[in-house]
């Protein structure tokens, strides 16, 4: 009784993570595994999908590398798996590493290549790339991290990557009040939604972060008392890994 009752909320806290992540990231790895699809099968060429089908390439490694990253990186943020499995997490992050390259990468090649579509603009250009680049550096200070057997940073910065490459998931979330008071949002409105995206990710990100950065300290100090703090579910699920 009293094992199964302690042991309980942990286990389910372990599921619960990758379980939130996996949801956030459903949305664009259906939707990607849907482009492939078309680009399989040759479905009509339209103006939404006509850069696609003239250069393949980079959109399909995107999708790819994406899913892999999405769904294998889910995983690693997990408490759990990364104590009672740490030579899975250590295998995993082969794949998860390079994926989150490949689509940071991919989509930074995808902006500089493909005409933009209509709807987007010159703002929300200047944001993918910056947070594009934002995400394959925290990807390489995260490897360089882990080469000098920082599991802090390697943690902090690979947690920043993969919370810029979750910014779709999010995005679908920011966008999806705006359509249904307003209907499809303009140029400017557009940008604003998708930089909101990305933003909340990482601020999620560096609360978790400081979190974890703090608590140490923290519990040293006899007496000391912490305020709640209003914060996602995901975060202090996440945060709570050490």
């Amino acid at each position: 009784m009293t094992n199964e009752s302690t042991t309980t909320p942990s286990a389910r806290r372990d599921w619960l993570v990758p379980a939130l992540l996996l949801g956030l990231s459903a949305v664009p790895v259906v939707a990607g595994a849907f482009r492939l699809a078309e680009l399989s099968v040759g479905a009509t060429v339209t103006p939404d999908n006509a850069r696609f089908f003239a250069a393949p390439v980079p959109i399909v490694l995107h999708i790819l590398s994406v899913s892999v990253f999405s769904v294998l990186g889910a995983f690693q943020f997990s408490p759990g798996f990364r104590r009672r499995m740490p030579r899975w997490h250590r295998a995993a992050g082969w794949a998860v590493a390079p994926s989150g390259l490949v689509a940071a990468a991919s989509g930074l090649w995808m902006q500089a290549s493909y005409e933009l579509p209509e709807g987007d603009g010159d703002t929300l250009a200047v944001l993918r790339v910056l947070f594009g680049s934002a995400m394959f550096l925290s990807l390489v200070l995260g490897l360089v991290a882990i080469s000098r057997r920082d599991f802090v940073r390697h943690g902090a910065w690979m947690l920043r990557g993969y919370a810029i490459g979750l910014g779709a998931g999010t995005q679908v979330l920011t966008h999806m009040p705006w359509v249904l008071l307003f209907g499809a949002p303009g140029e400017g409105v557009r940008a604003v939604l998708m930089g909101a995206g990305w933003v909340i990710n990482v601020a999620v990100a560096e609360w978790i972060i400081r979190r974890r950065a703090t608590s140490p300290r923290k519990a040293k100090q006899p007496g000391a008392q912490r305020r709640p703090a209003v914060v996602p579910p995901i975060a202090r699920l996440i945060g709570s890994s050490d």
